[in-house]
């Protein structure tokens, strides 16, 4: 039983995702090596993700909401460190993959990288081309869902084997170097298909709605409110507009990162620049089906 690799995420009703999550970490980590924050106790978040090491709290809406939410998380994984080598952590809709050519995949990758880092994927956020793609996804995304577009926002420096303290988000940390691997990416879900899409901001668009607050009173992030939702289906045929751009090359995007790479003004924290790429790539058949 493996015991050097944790992965580590917060949930609350997102099922979709939760399945995806528990798709590829709970079956290349081992369920064992789960840790999952069931925010309000959700009987079916508990159901789906029986094996996992599960830990409910109180579900009340609250304005300061992704502050409690990270302040938990930084110190769990903290804690978690003490018992694995590395701990990745994330929201249910991010997954950390290592590109299949390097014939590894996620533990054994990490069960040979050095400790006492933080590891930082780049970030690829699978898009549902609606015009392309008209099949709905089954037990994988990956396949039915086969582009994406660059996102530096989820850039995130996730892989944590060294004592730091991770920025609400999860975009940034007080680690002073950027390792960021060319065989490591970032995979945001949020995009990955329609009808899901429209289905978790409704819930989203709830929980702000509940509070009965603005985005300027909260920490939450503006994505979860009414107000800066937009048109769904407008925003998915967009997609169509992106460049794209052929092969699969992301080394200029990781030199990017590094050169710019600073600290982020006086608070502790580092930080590399996140231009918005207009940019879009067409996955290698070799990533289909990982999750």
């Amino acid at each position: 039983m493996q015991s050097k690799v944790a992965a580590v995420t917060m949930v609350r009703e997102d099922l979709f995702f939760l399945r995806a999550w528990l798709h590829h970490y709970g079956e290349v980590l081992g369920r064992e090596n789960c840790y999952i924050v069931n925010h309000g106790r959700g009987e079916a978040v508990a159901d789906l993700a029986a094996g996992c090491n599960i830990i409910g709290i109180p579900g009340d809406p609250h304005k300061n909401f992704d502050m409690k939410r990270w302040r938990l998380l930084n110190n769990l994984v903290m804690g978690l460190r003490s018992y694995y080598d590395h701990v990745i952590v994330g929201d249910v809709d991010e997954l950390v993959v290592v590109d299949p050519a390097k014939g590894k995949n996620l533990l054994d990758y990490l069960w040979d990288a050095p400790i006492r880092r933080v590891l930082t994927p780049l970030g690829l956020e699978v898009i549902h081309r609606i015009d392309l793609e008209p099949e709905a996804v089954g037990e994988r995304i990956l396949g039915p869902r086969r582009h994406v577009r660059l996102a530096p926002h989820y850039s995130k420096p996730c892989v944590i084997s060294a004592g730091t303290k991770i920025a609400r988000g999860g975009h940034f940390t007080q680690y002073g170097k950027l390792i960021a691997p060319d065989d490591l990416y970032l995979f945001h879900l949020k995009f990955c298909d329609f009808p899901e899409y429209v289905e978790a901001m409704n819930r989203r668009n709830k929980v702000t709605g509940d509070l009965g607050t603005s985005v300027k009173d909260t920490a939450i992030g503006r994505h979860w409110f009414a107000e800066a939702r937009g048109e769904d289906r407008a925003v998915f045929e967009a997609f169509a507009d992106l460049e794209m751009v052929e092969g699969f090359d992301m080394a200029p995007y990781r030199a990017r990162m590094q050169d710019t790479f600073r600290p982020r003004g006086d608070t502790g924290f580092y930080e590399f620049d996140r231009p918005e790429y207009e940019l879009q790539f067409e996955l290698p058949e070799r990533f289909f089906g990982i999750f």
